[in-house]
């Protein structure tokens, strides 16, 4: 997460140092860190208190440890979400699993941006429960202009509408967390200020149809009806067949727990097909999204009834395969948009190209030669994406080819340029002189 203010980039490395001794399984493993760092964008140096071990703990029993504390592990987690800078000038950093490697939780760290050795806040999804990981596909928070912090839970224990004991565990879920002072059973500087778990978690949470595969965005104020939404979108429902679904939320009445349905939220928007690994875009009252094995689509938000509306106001020519897509969005302001959007289904597992029983899922071996292949960065007109201006892989000889293709990767647009983060290289895309 870049600070242009500041000129500071944000990071987190993941690092281990080993035992000294290799080939017996019995030996204990290493020790492994995740650092935040803070780096000047023009040279790479660290900046000053930097970096720092991201560590923390609190009450419960979720992980078995004994003592009654959970703490946080960096071998059994992941930050694959991305990095967010509150107005505040907090930095938000989010923790899930290695591929469901158990124990393990959903964390959130607030960091001081200016200050990164100062004691950071923290909430833990399902302290008593485990699982719950933040990890949206790649996608990072979401933040308000109130600083309040919106994240969404995988696969995990939901008991938060127990009527014989205080859980507060919150698989499953979609979550509002308020910077504050004190401390709560889910953390510290961090508290829950509102909640939305769909009424089949428990279905959900079996079939691994994850709510938090997809990451939340926050719609522009509404200057009538309900002025403050959010939209989330995650994996296929269980109860359903394949179709997921777009949840249209009223952040300040996020509706907690129906045990028989969903009623109690704005909308439940269903989509053509599967599920969702990333983020949404929001442009000019339109929600573009490109579901597993489905095109890009474009759903018109409509401010007069607040509610989106339930066919798509146009669509790709192509078909995204699995992940699908994150799409980016670039305009002169109301005008001329363009919607960026990479084809990563040659990026190794579930690649269309294996065939005659080759088995892509090949970690911690190198990836099959025959599951991998270029990135591929489509440009699309925002408001007809049946039109596409260009791709990377139409160009003769391989002109525009970017690198082998990675999961959870969206175009990032910076000064009339796309950058395409790729397994061997940083592709840069700009107009061709």
């Amino acid at each position: 997460m870049i600070d242009p203010a500041s000129g500071t980039i944000y990071l987190v490395s993941a690092s281990e140092i080993p035992s000294g001794q290799t080939g017996n399984c019995s030996l204990p493993p290493g020790q492994f860190f995740h650092r935040l760092h803070a780096l000047d964008i023009t040279d790479g140096n660290e900046r000053a208190n930097s970096p720092v071990t991201i560590a923390g703990q609190l009450p419960g029993v979720g992980d078995g440890s004994s003592g009654g504390m959970v703490a946080f592990n960096s071998q059994l987690h992941h930050n694959r979400s991305g990095l967010a800078l509150s107005s505040d000038g907090t930095v938000y950093v989010a923790f899930a699993a290695h591929e469901d490697a158990s124990p393990y939780h959903g964390w959130l760290f607030g960091y001081n941006a200016s200050d990164l050795s100062k004691a950071p806040s923290l909430f833990n999804t399902s302290p008593n429960g485990g699982l719950g990981g933040i990890w949206a596909g790649g996608g990072a928070p979401a933040i308000d202009a109130t600083g309040d912090v919106y994240v969404s839970t995988g696969n995990g224990i939901f008991d938060a509408s127990s009527t014989t004991m205080p859980f507060n565990d919150y698989g499953d879920s979609i979550l509002r967390l308020h910077p504050s002072s004190g401390v709560t059973s889910n953390g510290v500087g961090l508290s829950l200020a509102g909640w939305f778990t769909p009424y089949n978690q428990d279905s959900i949470s079996n079939v691994d149809a994850d709510v938090g595969s997809g990451g939340v965005i926050l719609l522009p104020d509404q200057t009538t009806g309900t002025p403050h939404l959010l939209a989330q979108i995650g994996k296929a429902q269980p109860t359903t067949g394949n179709p997921a679904f777009v949840f249209l939320i009223d952040r300040d009445n996020m509706g907690q727990f129906r045990p028989s349905d969903n009623s109690q939220i704005m909308q439940n928007l269903q989509s053509p097909c599967c599920g969702l690994w990333g983020d949404p875009a929001f442009w000019q009252n339109g929600i573009y999204f490109a579901s597993a094995y489905d095109n890009l689509r474009v759903f018109a938000f409509d401010p007069s009834t607040a509610l989106f509306n339930t066919t798509s106001t146009s669509q790709s020519a192509n078909v995204f395969n699995f992940p699908d897509a994150t799409p980016s969005i670039s305009s002169q302001a109301a005008s001329n948009g363009i919607v960026w959007a990479i084809d990563a289904g040659l990026y190794g597992y579930a690649s269309p190209n294996a065939s005659g029983g080759v088995n892509c899922y090949s970690a911690p071996n190198p990836v099959p030669a025959v599951c991998t292949g270029p990135a591929i960065l489509h440009a699309y007109s925002a408001t007809n994406l049946a039109t596409e201006y260009w791709n990377s892989a139409q160009a003769a000889n391989n002109r525009d080819q970017a690198g082998d293709a990675v999961k959870f990767v969206p175009p990032t647009i910076a000064n009339g340029k796309v950058y395409v983060s790729t397994r061997t290289e940083i592709d840069v895309y700009g107009v061709l002189q």
